[in-house]
């Protein structure tokens, strides 16, 4: 059974996703007004359900894929909120709201799964191991919807036939700035959570690295972000570039977050984990 909490936010992040996109057809403020505060009304609700989540578990509730995309969706909204009050950037919810709706989405049509937490996941280390993660994940896919807005802004300028998007978009020095700071605050966050689940995996296993599948491919994403952060400061790479590379980083990221943990097993693998 679906709780009420996560139905309503939901709800609340579907009618934002279009709200937002209304506010990009039309440009009118209103129309961001409003699908900003029931994004907001969402991320509420969103943030009850999970609070009720871990009381009931006793640890974060990300101990499955269907719980693990909500939580992404949850962190996704959060950060954009924050990003939003520090930018003033209001075409970014167009974009981050539908991939939160989305995620949601996906999550719900997913089979619940409940009953009594391994021991092993009751860790204040895991909560803050996947805290860390998920909000570099986040801010990294802030910078991955940067990439694709720049990219779609340059083709139009570059065929000199300004679409009805041109308008609509902010200046390439704009989302190239939001992909460099997006990166830069992720990366990290990132880092952190490689640190902490080594911690993680010290306290429950007794080894602070256990060349899981998982853990071999969020090091290889890792290395990929270093690659782009150390081009983007010691090279200087910026504009066409930085967004192309921002783009393949996040398919390894979700790659990592999805594809190592359903195809290739470990201790990290979903159906060895969580609520069984």
């Amino acid at each position: 059974m679906i709780s009420p909490w996560f139905s309503l936010a939901l709800g609340l992040y579907l009618l934002a996703a279009g709200g937002f996109t209304v506010f990009i057809i039309k440009q009118q403020k209103w129309a961001f007004r409003c699908s900003y505060w029931i994004l907001v009304a969402g991320f509420v609700f969103h943030t009850l359900f999970l609070g009720y989540g871990y009381y009931q578990l006793g640890t974060a509730p990300v101990l499955d894929l269907r719980s693990a995309l909500s939580f992404f969706a949850w962190t996704l909204a959060g950060v954009y909120l924050i990003v939003q009050a520090r930018f003033k950037l209001r075409v970014l919810g167009s974009f981050v709201a539908p991939l939160a709706a989305f995620l949601m989405i996906i999550s719900s049509a997913m089979p619940w799964t409940a009953g009594p937490v391994k021991p092993l996941f009751k860790s204040i280390w895991l909560t803050i191991h996947v805290g860390t993660v998920f909000i570099g994940d986040a801010l990294l896919a802030i910078a991955f919807l940067a990439a694709v807005m720049y990219l779609i802004q340059e083709r139009q300028i570059k065929q000199k036939r300004l679409g009805s998007m041109y308008s609509r978009l902010p200046s390439l020095a704009t989302l190239d700035a939001i992909n460099y700071n997006s990166i830069v605050y992720g990366f990290p966050f990132l880092t952190l959570g490689m640190i902490t689940g080594s911690i993680y995996a010290q306290v429950a296993l007794g080894r602070y690295w256990q060349w899981d599948p998982k853990e071999v491919w969020s090091l290889i994403s890792w290395l990929f972000y270093a690659a782009l952060l150390h081009q983007r400061l010691a090279v200087g790479w910026q504009g066409r570039r930085a967004a192309v590379m921002s783009i393949v980083c996040f398919g390894v990221l979700i790659f990592t977050f999805v594809g190592a943990s359903l195809l290739m097993g470990g201790y990290h693998s979903f159906s060895s984990m969580g609520a069984r």
